[in-house]
Parts: structure tokens; sequence; C-alpha cells
């Protein structure tokens, strides 16, 4: 079913039901107003029991044509008929405002539990972002702009600064930084020169670059990632409703028991009218209301209470899954780590820190690498001491050359070292190493590196007190940074250097039938792997549209700590739910014995019904309450 479809019919439910107390009251007041004759009155009282009860009835036409009988909506269906045939048998009372209750409280339910489940997860509307509309492409000396399918492998496609790479290729001419975040996690822009490989749906951030194009558009990166979250969820597991597992045993029970009660003790000499008046009774305090209302409501509670603490959980059924959750896998850039580049350490040689800071931060004024952007920030009164730079020079590949005051200052890598002949060092620290010499010499070497969230240990050590035993690191970054990362956080174990597609098949290999897996990410490149675990959560802070769009489950300020908070809101609500379960189904027990025996009346009827739902409704208000330890 189509969202737009899942909520344009609950947009028809609530007037549904208005509609059908208005004329439930309407047919009350008849019976009590006019001497009719039974069969009048059932036909006052169809006109709501139909209108309320029209689709319950259709799914459990189609569930005996389908033979899948023995459902809620079955069972619905065969106690309402049920209260409305009691009244023809001889010396009984009507049941007909009964059998529209049962049906309205029935639906009422529904109504919770399709609120509950919210809206569809599966819209990938937002991953359009990554594939380009256009692409320019060389023909016959001039540059089109076509389509992206248009474009056939080996034409060659000029790519603008600010533009996305539409097709996969290679460099054919010029040089230019990519930033290839969206895809491989990776947080450094990669560089690229004639002969490098670029692939579809990374940003070209500099250059004007020429690709030639060696696979065609349905054939690209990008297309690949659209198509993997399209089929991942046909693969992903069903986490059917705790109501609709329950009914599969609890129906056939009750419905064979009633016809047993009717049909057993005749054979034994029973009067046949007296014991079809007591199944039929046994049917009508069999409905299962208290289950159908107070579920749903105990996890649409449940829902609610995660939603005060920054935690969208997009439907009940999910919350089934997060309770049983025992492996974790985690994207790094944006999910353990801010996603933005800081320096870390600085190694100064016959220079202060502060100064060998002041000279890279002035040489990188200029500079719309976030590598610069990280230095200026480590150096904030770059723009303001008054410093003069001058001769600002980008070498490809290398870094940048200026004159700071009467210095020459080059900020670059062991390349651009090498090219002047400055003797640099080594450094034992993981990340980017930006080396620095003045007037030749070497001064010294920053680290830039991605910084760790301040709770991501905290998430880790958190989840293995909750039972979680595997902590799994994914990431298209480096293993050196990977290995960092996993290491200061204690994860179990980490896989690096991964592109979007690899993503998926370590999930699917971490995947076995005994293990409940859930997958934390924030990128577009992470859109598929949310879609394809058990259960998919997303930082919804800074994470992109599309994977908030393909998560079950969105933590919308970023922290991995909360992960944690939502498997234990999960358990607690679950926890409720199986009280409401065995409470309504003791109390149905004790009055369906006494309905067996002609003891039940109908006002025990009312209570095991009606009754037990008050109660478990307000046990179900339990679950609103989030305890945050």
């Amino acid at each position: 079913m189509s969202h737009e479809h899942h909520h344009e019919e609950h947009e028809h439910q609530l007037p549904l039901i208005i509609a059908t107390v208005v004329l439930l009251g309407v047919a009350v007041w008849v019976e009590h107003t006019f001497n009719l004759s039974t069969w009048q009155l059932l036909l006052v009282y169809l006109v709501p029991y139909l209108l309320i009860g029209h689709d319950t009835l259709k799914e459990a036409a189609e569930g005996l044509v389908h033979g899948e009988a023995f459902n809620e909506h079955f069972l619905m269906a065969i106690a309402t008929i049920g209260a409305l045939l009691i009244g023809f048998l001889p010396s009984a009372e009507t049941e007909f405002p009964e059998a529209v209750f049962v049906m309205l409280f029935f639906q009422v339910g529904e109504l919770f539990e399709g609120y509950a489940e919210g809206k569809s997860r599966e819209s990938i509307a937002h991953l359009m972002d990554i594939r380009p509309d256009v692409v320019n492409v060389e023909r016959q000396g001039q540059v089109a702009v076509v389509s992206p399918d248009q474009v056939a492998v080996g034409e060659t496609i000029v790519v603008k600064p600010g533009e996305k790479v539409a097709l996969d290729g290679f460099v054919l001419e010029g040089t230019s930084a990519l930033n290839t975040l969206a895809l491989t996690g990776e947080s450094v822009p990669r560089d690229i020169a004639v002969g490098d490989e670029v692939i579809s749906g990374c940003v070209n951030l500099s250059g004007v670059i020429k690709v030639r194009t060696t696979k065609s558009f349905g054939e690209s990166t990008v297309s690949k990632i659209i198509n993997l979250v399209e089929n991942a969820t046909e693969h992903k597991s069903k986490s059917e409703t705790f109501i609709s597992k329950f009914a599969r045993i609890y129906t056939p029970v009750v419905v064979i028991a009633a016809i047993a009660l009717a049909v057993v003790p005749t054979l034994l000499g029973g009067t046949f009218a007296t014991w079809l008046y007591r199944a039929l009774m046994f049917l009508v305090v069999s409905c299962p209301c208290a289950l159908v209302l107070s579920v749903p409501l105990t996890f649409f509670g449940g829902i609610g209470g995660a939603s005060r603490k920054g935690i969208l959980i997009k439907g009940a059924n999910f919350m089934d899954v997060l309770a049983k959750i025992n492996t974790v896998v985690f994207d790094k850039t944006g999910t353990l780590t801010h996603g933005q580049f800081a320096v870390s350490a600085v190694h100064p040689e016959d220079f202060d820190e502060h100064q060998l800071l002041h000279l890279a931060a002035h040489v990188e004024h200029f500079s719309t690498h976030p590598i610069g952007a990280a230095l200026r920030d480590a150096f904030p009164d770059e723009a303001s001491d008054g410093c003069k730079v001058s001769d600002v020079e980008e070498i490809a590949g290398q870094g940048i050359r200026a004159k700071v005051g009467d210095r020459v200052v080059c900020v670059g890598n062991a390349k651009m070292m090498d090219s002047i002949g400055a003797r640099w060092h080594d450094c034992t620290h993981v990340g980017t190493i930006i080396h620095v010499a003045v007037d030749g010499e070497y001064a010294g070497h920053i680290v830039i590196n991605d910084r760790i969230k301040d709770d991501s240990a905290e998430a880790i050590a958190l989840l293995k007190t909750l039972g979680v035993t595997r902590t799994v690191m994914l990431t298209g970054d480096r293993k050196e940074v990977a290995a960092d990362v996993a290491g200061k956080l204690e994860l179990t174990e980490y896989h690096a250097e991964l592109l979007p597609g690899d993503k998926v098949g370590k999930v699917e290999q971490l995947m076995t039938p005994d293990s409940t897996l859930a997958f934390v990410g924030d990128g577009i490149n992470d859109a598929p792997v949310l879609a394809r675990a058990d259960v998919g959560i997303a930082m919804g802070g800074l994470g992109s549209d599309a994977a908030i769009e393909a998560a079950d489950v969105v933590l919308m300020d970023d922290q991995p700590s909360k992960i944690a908070l939502c498997i234990r809101i999960a358990r607690r609500t679950l926890t409720i739910a199986k009280q409401n379960v065995w409470f309504a189904i003791g109390v149905k027990i004790a009055v369906l014995l006494l309905a067996s025996v002609g003891l039940a009346t109908l006002w025990m009827a009312v209570f095991a019904d009606v009754g037990v739902t008050v109660l478990a409704v307000l046990n179900a208000m339990r679950a609103l309450r989030v305890a945050t330890t």
C-alpha cells in the first residue's frame, strides 16, 4: 500500500467512526421509542454495523478465500454476527447494540494502530539529489547539455566546479578535488588528476575536468545506489504486529471451542437452542477488544515517549525488532565522528605551536578546501592580525605556496616538501598530515582529523550493558583511520575502504538467523544499508534526507548514546504490551469458562470486554513515561 493510500484510508476512518457513533445513538433511540419486531430492529442496527464493519467483514471473507481464516478480522466478524443472531433464538434478548459496539471498538483500535505506523519509510525522493538532471557532453567540438541517460560509453563529459559527476569514468584532462562524502563516507576530498578514476555522485570542488565515460548511466554508481534502496526493502524482515500473531492461535481455539460447546452437549442430550445461545455468548465474550485497542495504544505511547526524547520511531512494528537487537553496525563519518575536520595535533620544529598555526592559516586564507577551513578555525585571529599575504600559488596535488610578510611559506603534503628539498618527518598520529616549510626549511607539521563525538564511547558502553554482543563499524575511510577510531571506542570489529554496495554485502554477512541487526548511519551512501538491516537508525540532525527517509528510527539530535535509550524504550513498551495481553487473556478465560456452563451474564461479558479494555488502556498510558536511566 502506498503512503498516500495509507494516509487517505485513515483520513476517512475517523469520520466513519464518528458517523457510526451517531447512527448507533439513533438506532438505540428508535429501539426504545418504537415497538419494532426483531427483524425490523436488525435492519436498523445493520446500518451502523455495516458502515463501520464492512472493511472487517471484507478482510474476513478474503481470508477465507485465501485459506487464512484464523485472523483477528475473522474473529471480529463471527463474534459480531453471533451477537446479531442471538436475538432470534427462543427466549433470548437481542444483542444488536453490543454487536455494533464490538465492531466500533475494533475500528478504534485499528485507527490507533494505523496512526502509530507513521508514514512510509520507503520513499526515496530525496535520494534523487545525488542524481544530476543534465550533463555537459563534448560532441563534434561543441559542448551539448543532455540528459545523463543519453550519454554513451566512451563519450567525453565536462564537469565544472560545483557540479556533480554524472557518470563513472576516468579523467582525460584537468585536476581537481572531489567531495566523495555522499558515496564513500570519506571525509577528506579526494584529489584527482589525468588518468584517475571518478565515480558518479561525487561533487567537483575546484578545477574543470574532462571525463571519458566507462559506464552507461543505468550502470553507474549513482543509479546502483538508488536501485539498492528500492530493492533492499524487498528483503527487509517484516515484523508482524503482536495482535496478528496472537490472533492466529487465539482465533481458531475460540472458534473450535464455540462449535464444540454448541454441538457436543447437544449430541449428549442437551437442548440445542440453549447450547447454541451459550456458544454465541462465548463468542461475544471472546471478542479481543482489550487487545486490539490497548496493545496498539501501548506502542503508540512508547513511540510518543520516545519522540519527546528526540527519537522518532516510524512504526509500532519496529518496537519488536528494537527490543531484540544484539548486533549494532555503525557508519563512521557523521555517526561516530562529527564529520568535520579539526586540528588534533601540532608538531613544530624551531617554531612554537602558535607561530606554526599562524603561518599555515594565512597561507590557506583563500582556500575553499575543508583542510584550509580547519587550519583557519584553529587560528581564529588570522583575518584580523594585520599580516600581509601575497603571491599565493596553488600547486595541484601538492598544496599552497604564499608569501606571509617577507617569508615564503609552503603548506602541503610530502610531495611538496620533496619538491622544495625540505627534509620532512613522518608522524605516528592518525589523520591528514599537513607539512609546513618556511623559506625552504622544514618548520613542522599539523595533524588534522575528524573528531570522535563526545558520547560515542558512552554509546558503545551502554549497548554492551544492554546485552549487545557485537558492535561493528563500516566506513569508506582509510584502514588506519578506521582502526584508530575502532580502538578508541572498543568496537568488536571494523571494515574500512567500503563503497555503498560493499556495505550492503557486509551487513548481509553479519545478518544471521540468530541475530537481530541495527545499522546506524547518516549519509546518502548509508540509505541502502539502512533499508536492508533489520532496523535502520539514522542521524536526523545532520543526516541526509535520503538516510532519514530510508531509516526506521531517526535520532533527531545526532547522539549515538540515544540508541541504548531507544532499545530500553522498546523493551519497556513490549513488557507493558505483554502485561495487557496476559491480563486480558486471564479475565477472558475466566468469563469464557463461566459462559460455557451458562453462568456468564451480559454484564460479565461487558466487563470482560469494556472493563478490561479500560484497565488495559490505563496501563498502556505508562508507556508514555520514559525513564532516562
